[in-house]
């Protein structure tokens, strides 16, 4: 079966997406996992595109395990480009299962989308009992054995840990990131952060996404982190949140609405042979 497909990232956040408007393609988990692993076509997410009734299109996410996602910002806003240029529109509206996404499509492969209204009650993240969800309490171990304590929950489509220190490098992210991912307290798993503020208006970042790993670059764990930080007094409302190749710039507005602005790469069209 071949497939036409596109292959587009954000900051590095890389994604496989098919559009199926106007094709029926039917791909099972075992599918969805060979087009993610890097030994075949490989990228973080698989997208992919459906009709709709009520925006220019709507979204289904995957994660390389196959799983399904609530909400990927990053995809997002590429395929907000996309369809950007096939349809020669500024504004482009997508239904995710979060709720619609709206994004303007800037100069210079810039796009800027609007994620919503993040939640941060103990029923909405989900945890398993309730707890303050700015700071759950959780231990996390680095490098040299010693313990921290804490973790701030935020659900932007898709639950969220964050956790803050003063020094990112001695935390080994492939260890913390698959048991807190897996702990009891997330029935629906979560991404999880580690994050240092290097001023009001910026913070560094290493990211776990549940069913991917560690990447790049997420979209929604900046949105999260940024939300996170604003509750903590500790950055202002316009936050840009650094990964390993770049910047997003967040800005919570005065409806508590969240707002992500950053590139997308160029599209490449490709053909997966499955």
């Amino acid at each position: 079966m071949y497939i036409s497909a596109f292959k587009m990232d954000g900051l590095g956040n890389d994604f496989v997406i098919i559009d199926q408007r106007n094709q029926n393609i039917n791909l099972s988990k075992n599918q969805i996992i060979k087009i993610c692993d890097r030994k075949f076509i490989g990228c973080d997410q698989l997208i992919i595109i459906n009709n709709s009734k009520t925006a220019d299109a709507s979204l289904e996410f995957f994660n390389s395990d196959g799983s399904l996602s609530g909400a990927c910002g990053n995809g997002s806003r590429c395929v907000a480009d996309l369809l950007s240029k096939q349809n020669n529109k500024k504004e482009i509206t997508l239904s995710t299962s979060s709720g619609i996404i709206k994004s303007n499509i800037l100069n210079n492969n810039l796009v800027e989308t609007n994620i919503g209204i993040p939640k941060t009650n103990w029923e909405e993240i989900p945890l398993s009992e309730n707890l303050n969800t700015k700071n759950l309490k959780l231990k996390i171990l680095d490098k040299n054995n010693k313990e921290h304590i804490g973790g701030i929950a935020i659900n932007v489509g898709n639950p969220h840990v964050i956790f803050f220190t003063d020094n990112l490098e001695i935390f080994e992210l492939e260890n913390i990131g698959p048991k807190i991912e897996n702990h009891k307290l997330f029935p629906e798993k979560c991404n999880v952060t580690i994050a240092k503020v290097v001023s009001e208006s910026l913070i560094k970042v290493k990211v776990w996404e549940r069913g991917a790993g560690i990447t790049k670059a997420c979209g929604t764990a900046a949105c999260a982190t940024a939300v996170a930080s604003n509750i903590k007094g500790l950055t202002k409302a316009k936050t840009d949140i650094e990964f390993e190749l770049g910047r997003l710039s967040i800005f919570i507005d005065e409806k508590n609405s969240i707002h992500m602005k950053g590139p997308v790469s160029n599209i490449k069209n490709i053909e997966i042979n499955l």
